[in-house]
């Protein structure tokens, strides 16, 4: 469970139980059952981690939307973009093993996630990884719902494959972009899971 749960969660059951007192069972349920959904939402399971060097995982838990060419600081790559559902887990995890090289805090807009612009207008973390293959770039992003996107990582710090790195509140979107020395794996329309579901291997890794 993610610390933040309780101070979003433990107010409206307070509040329910409260309601129950006075007899006013409705209220009461709408209260305790919202914060039984928002302890739902911050959950944070374990995961298992794929040992092999080889394979870059999804930073979120979500459904795959977009597999499509794009440079990115005028190399070649690939995005692979992941929406998350209220019913997602949205804590994000690193995908790959390596050194936070650079975390880019970019205001913006609340566009719904699933629209192709919220890419790159909408409020967001840009986080860039050094591994020993390479530089792995993926973005936190708002949504029309989620207006907080949330690193729990510093510039310079080392994370491991699959460690946790940060939070989106509510409805949300992830993106990470992929060098052209991966091979994709995953594929559109695909369910995955942060720090688990395998999204790509690096080619120079045999």
């Amino acid at each position: 469970m993610v610390k933040e749960a309780y101070k979003f969660a433990v107010p409206p059951i307070v509040v329910g139980l409260g309601c129950l007192l006075f007899g006013w069972r409705i209220p009461a349920a709408v209260l305790i059952l919202l914060g039984g959904f928002v302890f739902y939402f911050f959950r944070d399971p374990e995961r298992a981690i794929p040992a092999d060097p080889a394979v870059i995982v999804s930073p979120a838990d979500g459904k795959v939307m977009d597999i499509v060419s794009e440079a990115l600081d005028s190399r070649g790559g690939i995005r692979i973009s992941i929406f998350l559902s209220i019913w997602n887990v949205h804590v994000q995890r690193a995908p790959a093993a390596g050194r936070i090289a650079d975390i880019a805090y970019r205001p913006g807009r609340f566009y719904g996630a699933y629209r192709a612009r919220a890419s790159a207008e909408n409020e967001q973390n840009v986080i860039y990884i050094d591994t020993p293959q390479g530089v792995l770039v993926f973005k936190q992003i708002a949504g029309a719902v989620a207006r907080r996107v949330l690193c729990w990582k510093r510039k310079g710090e080392m994370v491991a494959r699959g460690e946790r790195v940060g939070l989106i509140r509510f409805g949300s979107r992830v993106d990470i972009w992929l060098p052209i020395e991966t091979e994709i794996v995953v594929r559109r329309g695909q369910m995955v899971k942060g720090g688990e579901s395998i999204l790509a291997k690096w080619t120079s890794i045999a």
